[in-house]
């Protein structure tokens, strides 16, 4: 059993303290979050430990972080994502690095599950800037769906350290029962997606969960303790925690992905 750990990072939190227990991040573009100080910094952490970076853009709205939804034409859509993903591109290549894949952040995430338009316009703005990036979103999400359509790879995206509603999504950030804040609550979520593919409702409801990644908020109150549990969590079951790769694949999308050797 092997699973990638992911973190959102780049927004100002205390971020070389996640730094030590993820394989994978994501770093705010600068429209959210972050700026060109930040980016850098962040990048050039990650890559000295080895971790992979991936961009996290979001909609251009940083009085509300990005988590209040906005009406964009796709085409903005798609010419925003192709646009953070070219700025983070640049430290990361000053850095010696390569950029690995791109996951949306906040309401455009979400807006990706719920309307074709959005996922397709993100889709394409990752295909645009280079095919071989993955593109990571949640569990089912029709973000997955159109990435595949655009010939990317795709990683299906589980969360440690936020509850599920019965119908399997996340319980809105409006609500006071919306954070695993207590890292043993977090990592017996996370075993559970990355040993049995089940993640428990908020009413008891037993949710297929079948991920490749499980992201971390920076953002979280405790993240770095959090992050700690949820590592020590899943070696103690014996699950391999390592970043995603791509490799050669027989699907629609000519690609597969795979966990590489941390």
């Amino acid at each position: 059993m092997t699973i990638d750990l992911n973190a959102d990072v780049g927004e100002g939190m205390a971020d070389e303290d996640l730094l030590p227990f993820v394989t994978s991040v994501n770093i705010a573009c600068g429209f959210h979050a972050g700026d060109p100080s930040t980016m850098d910094e962040t990048v050039n952490a990650a890559l000295a430990r080895g971790v992979h970076v991936g961009a996290h853009p979001g909609l251009p709205d940083r009085e509300n972080f990005g988590r209040l939804r906005m009406e964009m034409p796709a085409d903005a859509i798609e010419r925003l994502v192709l646009y953070q993903i070219g700025a983070l591109d640049g430290f990361v290549r000053s850095r010696g690095g390569a950029l690995s894949h791109v996951k949306p952040h906040g309401a455009l995430y979400h807006m990706a599950g719920e309307y074709p338009d959005v996922a397709r316009a993100i889709a394409e703005g990752v295909r645009r800037f280079h095919p071989a990036l993955i593109l990571v979103g949640a569990v089912g999400s029709m973000l997955l769906e159109a990435g595949r359509d655009a010939g990317l790879a795709v990683a299906a995206e589980a969360f440690a350290d936020r509850r599920y509603l019965p119908d399997g999504t996340l319980v809105p950030r409006t609500r006071s029962d919306a954070l695993l804040t207590d890292p043993e609550d977090a990592a017996a979520q996370a075993v559970s997606i990355a040993r049995d593919g089940v993640a428990v409702a908020t009413d008891g409801t037993r949710l297929p969960v079948r991920a490749d990644s499980i992201c971390l908020h920076g953002d979280t109150p405790g993240a770095a303790a959090i992050a700690r549990r949820v590592r020590e969590g899943l070696r103690a079951e014996g699950i391999r925690v390592s970043p995603l790769e791509t490799r050669p694949g027989n699907g629609p999308s000519g690609t597969s992905i795979s966990i590489g050797v941390a």
